[in-house]
């Protein structure tokens, strides 16, 4: 494996994933020990080089020998492809370039409401890309619908047979309704807070399918211990939220008008109004 010299990888120390990947790049002998740079950190030496701003939004990449800049999907080609030549004539495939590039600023527009912090002068803060949002809301919001539907069948004899058109009208309700409470308390956090609510119903949603996995695994049948399983993911939700809306500063009331959609919702299914 062939070691990148003289370059240094700026990553976000608040971002678990870009900690993560940066740090695989220098424990497999891709980069130096030095070849990476929290960007809340960074020496005068690389910060004449990059823009900051940008390096907000896409990883950089510096090549301290002539002050050559990459960024975000071009920074982790150029490693890889340095280490693995192999690899050079897919990275410059156009169509995986294309590919790729898309699914990377879909990551990092929105790594902030998958994996929250606390905000401060020094966070890199990627900009509030609406295009990528509403690409990420959309994503979560089909997921989680399939996922809650293939669980109802689970629950049949609780509540009423579900499909998928009622599990999206009500994760898609539950969006319209949030927006409107958010857009009374802090009009200009409601993309934040809908990108922190519906990577909340994901993650539940993809636990939800760890726990049919247990069911099938012991043979669990009925639908009762399937409530429960539900009920504990439910219980772990209202924390999740609680605790991102202090991240967010928004307060408690949207964790309660959750609760109190989700109340109406299934008093509406249990008893077919």
């Amino acid at each position: 494996m062939k070691l990148l010299k003289d370059h240094v990888l700026l990553f976000d120390a608040q971002c678990p994933l870009c900690t993560a990947y940066s740090n695989t790049f220098v424990k497999s002998g891709m980069l130096e020990k030095t070849g990476r740079e929290a960007y809340q950190e960074m020496n005068a030496e690389t910060c004449i080089y990059i823009d900051k701003d940008k390096a907000r939004n896409e990883i950089a990449l510096v090549n301290k020998s002539n002050g050559e800049v990459y960024y975000g999907l071009d920074s982790i080609f150029k490693i890889i492809a340095n280490s693995y030549p192999i690899f050079k004539p897919l990275f410059q495939f156009s169509p995986f370039y294309w590919i790729m590039k898309k699914l990377y600023a879909f990551i990092s527009y929105n790594r902030k409401v998958i994996v929250p912090g606390k905000k401060n002068a020094d966070t890199c803060i990627p900009d509030v890309n609406i295009k990528y949002r509403i690409a990420y809301l959309l994503f979560t919001w089909i997921i989680s619908s399939f996922i809650l539907t293939t669980y109802s069948a689970y629950l049949t004899g609780l509540i009423p047979a579900s499909k998928f058109h009622r599990e999206f009208i009500i994760c898609g309700g539950q969006i319209i309704f949030q927006a409107l409470v958010i857009y009374f308390i802090a009009k200009e956090k409601i993309l934040d807070y809908l990108g922190n609510m519906m990577t909340i119903s994901f993650a539940a949603s993809l636990l939800l399918l760890v726990f049919l996995g247990v069911g099938k695994l012991f043979e669990i049948a009925g639908p009762l211990m399937y409530a429960g399983f539900f009920m504990m993911v439910v219980g772990a939700m209202f924390l999740e939220h609680l605790r991102r809306m202090t991240l967010l500063g928004i307060g408690p009331a949207p964790s309660v008008t959750w609760v109190i959609y989700r109340i109406l919702v299934l008093t509406i299914i249990l008893t077919g109004l």
